[in-house]
């Protein structure tokens, strides 16, 4: 369904794969800082830090499904159906209730760190109060991020959980815990060639270079891409120039790439991943590719009205051209 990521060389970068049948027509959007938000149980905020990531935008309201703030701090939402519970809303404890569609507002426009984000949750009931009869709450759980650290955070049956996320990495089901309890299952993989120590009597040969991760699974299944994505990410070397960071980036969640045919969802239907996201959070430059458009196409922040109060909405550009030589 999804797959999401951090990697840090002089700056920080965070991003993502949506991958689904179909896309609801997203949009680059920046939200400015006097854009007013009214969250349905708390009111209007009308100024707040700034925001843009990726987004369908109805009733002029932002459904982001990744964004960062002009702060750095980052989060996305991922599916997690099966597992998601959203609490009822609860006017007597003197938490704040936010819908499910609210949470990547609600915590980017108020909070500049992971540690500020904690602080907030803890006073928070997630609810599932739909924003519409067309979009009912996703069940999703997120992954917020900044310079230094990550979290997961997952509304499930026992209530509203916050955990550390150290390998900055996050797929969908099963749950958080489980997904770093099974990499146990790979500790003993590395990007070096294997020494023989299966038998010592035979003389087993290395036949191919890359059979340090004889075992890394290949499969498209959430818990092979968490642990492909968290293999290639702690891995992963690049230098700190701009271009050659975001490129690693996308070579990073390039390896948990769907294709179109390997992963039926319904008759003549395939989940792909309809497109693919890089963020600067400290420059403010979302970057993103399409299923049909491997040209890294960017949009910055900086460039805009930050003070202004309406949304600035850029359509992706879906369609690539090949470049020729001759």
């Amino acid at each position: 369904m999804c797959t999401a990521a951090t990697y840090k060389t002089k700056d920080f970068y965070f991003g993502r794969t949506l991958d689904y049948e179909f896309s609801y027509g997203d949009e680059i959007t920046i939200t400015p800082r006097n854009y007013c938000f009214n969250f349905r149980h708390i009111g209007e905020v009308k100024t707040h830090y700034a925001i843009i990531g990726m987004a369908h935008t109805a009733n002029d309201y932002p459904l982001y499904y990744d964004a960062f703030n002009e702060k750095g701090l980052c989060m996305a939402g991922l599916n997690f159906v099966g597992n998601a519970v959203y609490s009822q809303v609860n006017k007597e404890n003197g938490k704040d209730n936010v819908a499910q569609f609210e949470f990547i507002p609600w915590v980017l426009s108020k909070c500049a760190s992971v540690k500020e984000a904690e602080a907030l949750i803890d006073n928070m009931n997630l609810v599932g109060t739909t924003f519409s009869e067309q979009f009912p709450a996703a069940k999703l759980h997120w992954i917020i991020a900044d310079k230094n650290q990550a979290i997961t955070v997952e509304s499930v049956e026992t209530g509203l959980m916050v955990y550390n996320n150290e390998i900055g990495v996050l797929t969908n089901n099963p749950p958080f815990p489980m997904q770093m309890f099974l990499l146990n299952q790979y500790m003993g993989l590395s990007e070096k060639q294997p020494e023989n120590t299966f038998a010592g009597e035979l003389d087993l040969q290395k036949y191919s270079r890359g059979m340090g991760a004889i075992g890394l699974p290949g499969d498209l299944s959430s818990t092979s891409r968490f642990a492909r994505a968290a293999f290639v990410k702690a891995h992963s070397v690049s230098a700190d120039t701009e271009e050659e960071s975001v490129s690693q980036f996308f070579h990073i969640l390039g390896s948990v790439d769907q294709q179109r045919g390997c992963c039926l969802v319904a008759e003549g239907k395939y989940e792909i991943t309809i497109y693919t996201s890089c963020c600067n959070a400290d420059k403010g430059i979302y970057y993103y590719t399409t299923y049909n458009n491997h040209q890294i196409t960017a949009v910055n922040m900086y460039k805009e009205d930050l003070d202004s109060c309406k949304l600035i909405r850029y359509p992706q550009i879906e369609r690539g051209s090949i470049m020729w030589q001759n």
